[in-house]
């Protein structure tokens, strides 16, 4: 091939490849197995937390409340991430402390008060 039509085919190829976009309310979602480290699950735990707040499901005191204890447990379908949020100033002791599942690569499983 001569330098042109490998610059033709480079451009053409360039030109027709789908793009990939990464959705960001979307940026902790994994694939695999691999465990996720603690740093990113603490992160994908604050990113769902803004979201919670944001969409009205929790009340805007939880904006600045970040993650008391990150464990991992053992969970219905195996290892499983435990993050909790815990605001001391809440009104509904029952609602003081906010539990957050995720599966062991990161992913988002539920929310609740409960911890069950």
């Amino acid at each position: 091939m001569t330098q042109i039509t490998l610059i033709i085919l480079t451009l053409s190829t360039a030109l027709w490849a789908p793009i990939a976009l990464a959705d960001p309310g979307n940026s902790c979602h994994f694939h695999g197995k691999k465990p996720a480290p603690e740093a990113i699950v603490s992160g994908c735990a604050l990113q769902r937390k803004d979201t919670l707040v944001k969409t009205g499901k929790l009340d805007a005191a939880w904006t600045a409340i970040k993650p008391t204890t990150i464990e991992t447990i053992d969970g219905k379908k195996g290892k499983e991430w435990k993050v909790s949020f815990k605001d001391p100033n809440a009104k509904d002791k029952a609602k003081e402390t906010l539990y957050m599942f995720f599966t062991l690569p990161g992913n988002f499983i539920a929310a609740n008060f409960t911890g069950q």
